[in-house]
């Protein structure tokens, strides 16, 4: 079995140990001289091993690449713990609101019958005044519904997030 170390590496790992190399430079970890010297060493490795003496008094990032691990056994976690990548963040569990769309969409509080209103009062409209004074009225009244439930959209939206906001 070979060992890291003995791998052969290509350009672009060459090129990710060159520029980690100026990055520790411009940082002032070295001079002009150790980089041209470490540069030129870099150009004539042929292995990981040969990049790792290069390096190996720097600091994290090198360059070179991570050592590969071995494959997690049953049951284990293949990644490694972090930030998560959903809501909640570590050491918390994540609760998902599944909310369905559509018809079946669960309404909290009564049903309020807009159509039903709206054709009541183009008609009763229509009958007085006539159809386009009904049409317009029907539309204020489709405003004034929109208008309403807008806000009590937010108002709710105001009123959950205050529940989670702690301390509020």
């Amino acid at each position: 079995m070979t060992r890291p170390d003995d791998i052969r590496i290509g350009d672009a790992e060459r090129d990710a140990v060159m520029v980690a190399l100026h990055d520790h430079f411009a940082a002032g970890r070295l001079d002009r001289g150790e980089l041209d010297e470490r540069l030129d060493a870099v150009l004539s490795a042929k292995t990981r091993g040969d990049l790792r003496v290069l390096v190996r008094d720097l600091p994290a990032p090198n360059g070179l690449p991570e050592p590969e691990r071995p494959a997690a056994a049953f049951g284990e976690v293949p990644w490694e713990l972090g930030p998560a990548l959903v809501f909640g963040g570590p050491g918390r569990p994540t609760r998902r609101h599944h909310r369905p769309h559509g018809h079946m969409a669960h309404r909290r509080g009564p049903r309020f019958p807009a159509f039903p209103l709206m054709v009541a009062v183009f008609f009763a409209v229509a009958f007085t005044v006539g159809v386009g004074t009904a049409a317009l009225a029907v539309l204020h009244v489709a405003l004034v519904i929109w208008l309403v439930r807008a806000a009590m959209l937010l108002a709710g939206a105001r009123r959950s997030r205050r529940h989670l906001t702690p301390g509020a």
